[in-house]
């Protein structure tokens, strides 16, 4: 009988990881599989850890450890220490799964013999969602505003660079190392970049399912990605990698912003800063005006989704500076960007 881990990070989540539990050990697994779900609960304080061991206590496939690091590198490590499978899964809290989730892994492993597989990162909003959340969603998933990434493509199956969570053989991580500790965010992107670098190959299955719950609010989205905008320059060190134009964009407009707004308080001259922000401001408009276009229901989401874009750009543009800052001046990452925004 082969084994096929689950290795989940953990942290505060009461009110999600009694369903995440049940939808886990759920999966449908092919004939000679046996499944086991290794949670690393980061010394969760509001009731999570004792609602985990309550669920372990009642269900042997379910196995709960500790994470003293609290972040979600060093959680996926002690989760894969301890997994036993040959085949190593991972999931997140906050996404629901296709029954058939694991059992794609798995075909998609044998069917193409890649170092990792994965489905695209598709976000839909909760049943009974707010518009806010709706409107995350809807601009998550725009190829306008995610750069063109195909990670964001629901329909593409093909060699790409980066998946959504993951799916390896154990011999991967032998192979090319476990993920980077020294990264609360992009510690995903790191090692498939990793992986790609050395020769090894990352398949993307549209028949791998999953539906990404996000942010409900816009100072969350925010707070989201000015974490993952500040750890992107610290993978580009550590790899020498040049990142890609979507990549750099966000941080180029608000350095351009910046630069500008210095220059008219020497100056006195605020026409080119208000030229920027005015061009800004009619991108937004259009942005929001495609998405609510191709977003079920989205043109009720359109006075918000400017707003909503904004904060993925800016915040990931601002945080991107912050960490090209850190850096070149010290390459330690701040505390303050330590803290996992949900």
């Amino acid at each position: 009988m082969s084994v096929v881990s689950v290795i989940v990070p953990c942290r505060n989540e009461a009110a999600h990881v009694a369903a995440f539990c049940a939808s886990a050990v759920a999966q449908q697994v092919p004939a000679g599989w046996a499944l086991e779900v290794v949670i690393a609960d980061g010394h969760s304080d509001d009731g999570t850890r004792a609602l985990l061991d309550a669920l372990a206590a009642n269900d042997l496939r379910l196995h709960v450890i500790d994470n003293p690091q609290r972040i979600v590198s060093a959680g996926l490590n002690r989760a894969l220490t301890a997994a036993r499978g040959e085949v190593i899964v991972r999931m997140d809290v906050h996404t629901v799964y296709a029954p058939d989730y694991i059992a794609e892994c798995l075909a998609a492993l044998a069917e193409t013999g890649a170092d990792n597989v994965g489905g695209p990162w598709c976000a839909q909003a909760e049943a009974g969602a707010g518009a806010t959340q709706r409107a995350v969603a809807a601009a998550f998933q725009s190829r306008w505003v995610a750069g063109g990434a195909l990670s964001r493509d629901v329909n593409h199956s093909g060699w790409v660079d980066t998946v959504y969570l993951g799916a390896w053989p154990r011999a991967t991580f032998e192979r090319y190392g476990r993920f980077d500790e020294a990264l609360v965010r992009n510690q995903d992107d790191e090692h498939n970049l990793r992986l790609t670098r050395a020769g090894a190959r990352v398949w993307q299955s549209a028949r791998i399912r999953s539906a990404y719950r996000p942010r409900a609010g816009i100072g969350q989205v925010f707070q989201q990605y000015l974490q993952y905008g500040y750890w992107k320059p610290f993978v580009m060190k550590k790899h020498g990698q040049p990142a890609a134009v979507r990549q750099v964009l966000p941080g180029a407009y608000v350095a351009l912003l910046v630069l500008l707004a210095a220059l008219a308080l020497v100056t006195q001259k605020w026409l080119p800063l208000a030229a920027l922000l005015a061009l800004y401001a009619f991108a937004l408009a259009a942005l929001g005006l495609t998405v609510a276009a191709s977003a079920t229901r989205g043109w009720s989401l359109l006075l918000r989704l400017p707003a909503v874009i904004a904060a993925y750009h800016l915040g990931y543009g601002i945080g991107t500076l912050v960490g090209w800052w850190d850096v070149l001046r010290h390459g330690h990452g701040r505390a303050r960007f330590a803290k996992l925004t949900r």
